[in-house]
């Protein structure tokens, strides 16, 4: 596939009068570094989600967004820390976890987050590796947290009270060389949800999500970033849009 792909694809939404909404969800964000900077020069006024590690954030980070209008935070669980028991799949808040410890570690994370970046942090939780207990995902509204993030498709809009937004290209091929993972696979995983939720197949409600990873992104993704949000940006038929929206968090600030 290529860029026209993706033009053509938009321009299907154009012709049926609808929009073709996106968001942008960015996650391991701990403190200010070159990486940082270039991924919020490239997002310029579209609104970011940035997914941040509370026991790892630093207050340069706070510096390093207190000049940006557009830039929200998640909490990225608590730690990073993998706790499941081999064989299963790396997970922080995945089964077999003491409900009370990850309950416990949870809210110390919002509270970190608020703590350092004020009503920027929203209470919306992005689990490690994108993987949850469904027993905790029961709990999170009791937990103050109103939103959840992970990836893939949802199976419905909201969870237990929680509302949830997912993404749905991932730029990296975390299963390779953890590199960018190419143009080619990279739009027809957007042009793939775009296209089935303009054909019903999936929720059309639920925004297509751009899932970055700003501290491990070689040239050629730095270069796709730039481009896709410059083509993007600029076609009638796309609309970004913001956490506090889609997560019901309050008002967005306009672009």
């Amino acid at each position: 596939m290529d860029w026209g792909d993706l033009e053509r694809e938009l321009d299907g939404w154009a012709q049926a009068g609808q929009a073709a909404t996106l968001w942008w969800r960015d996650d391991d964000a701990v403190t200010s570094t070159p990486e940082l900077q270039r991924l919020l020069e490239i997002a310029g006024p579209l609104p970011l989600s940035l997914a941040v590690v509370p026991a790892q954030a630093d207050a340069t980070l706070a510096g390093a967004l207190r000049a940006t209008d557009h830039v929200v935070a998640l909490q990225h669980g608590f730690a990073h820390a993998n706790q499941a028991v081999p064989p299963n799949k790396k997970a922080e808040f995945g089964g077999g976890r003491d409900p009370a410890q990850a309950a416990r570690e949870l809210q110390a994370g919002s509270r970190r987050l608020r703590q350092l970046l004020g009503e920027r942090a929203l209470p919306v939780l992005v689990p490690p590796w994108n993987r949850i207990d469904l027993i905790l995902v029961g709990r999170l509204a009791e937990l103050g947290i109103r939103g959840l993030s992970t990836y893939g498709p949802r199976a419905a809009a909201a969870t237990a009270g929680v509302v949830v937004v997912n993404t749905h290209v991932d730029i990296i091929d975390w299963h390779g060389a953890r590199r960018f993972l190419g143009l080619d696979r990279c739009l027809q995983l957007a042009i793939g949800h775009l296209a089935a939720r303009r054909q019903g197949r999936v929720d059309p409600n639920e925004p297509t999500g751009l899932l970055t990873h700003h501290l491990v992104h070689d040239a050629e993704a730095w270069s796709f970033l730039a481009a896709f949000s410059q083509r993007t940006a600029s076609h009638a038929a796309v609309r970004w849009m913001g956490a506090r929206q889609l997560f019901g968090c309050g008002v967005e600030r306009p672009a």
